[in-house]
């Protein structure tokens, strides 16, 4: 019975012990996901946008992205006039073709990527806006959280309590 009584107390802690286990590597998996997945990355060199015609190259270390629709009355011209601390890129949903302005880099991209941003970044409504800032040469990380604006009015406001 003793014999007995130890082969039970050990397949009750191996199964404890496997329990617990898997337990721990489930958990540390949820916790590197969620972090990892926070924020995210762009690899210009990878994610092809277009200024007219010509490839965007980045060049500064961080940049505003907007996220809007061009089929918004207005939407267009004042993203071309608003004075911000950090260069714009404005990302059309319906890809219109759109003259750089000082601040403002207006970026358009096939259906394929537009949508694979979209998912990326999780963005549901325009106009969105984020921060990215440079990791690598072409490589940007997302640096903050994705906000809804509820018009392009409230941008300047917006970018400065953030």
């Amino acid at each position: 019975m003793a014999g007995r009584g130890g082969k039970s107390l050990f397949s009750l802690s191996t199964l404890l012990a496997s329990f617990f286990g898997a337990v721990m590597i489930a958990a540390a998996f949820a916790y590197f996901n969620y972090k990892f997945s926070e924020y995210k990355f762009i690899d210009f060199k990878e994610w092809i946008f277009y200024e007219k015609s010509d490839i965007f190259i980045p060049k500064d270390e961080k940049y505003i992205v907007v996220f809007y629709s061009s089929k918004e009355s207005g939407t267009m011209q004042q993203l071309a006039d608003i004075e911000l601390p950090f260069p714009l890129l404005a990302i059309d949903y319906y890809n219109e073709v759109r003259e750089n302005s000082q601040n403002t880099t207006f970026l358009r991209s096939g259906t394929k990527n537009s949508l694979s941003f979209i998912q990326r970044f999780n963005i549901y409504e325009s106009p969105s806006i984020f921060f990215i800032k440079k990791s690598k040469e072409t490589l940007y990380k997302q640096d903050s959280m994705i906000h809804k604006l509820d018009n392009l009015q409230e941008l300047s406001s917006k970018i400065n309590n953030l």
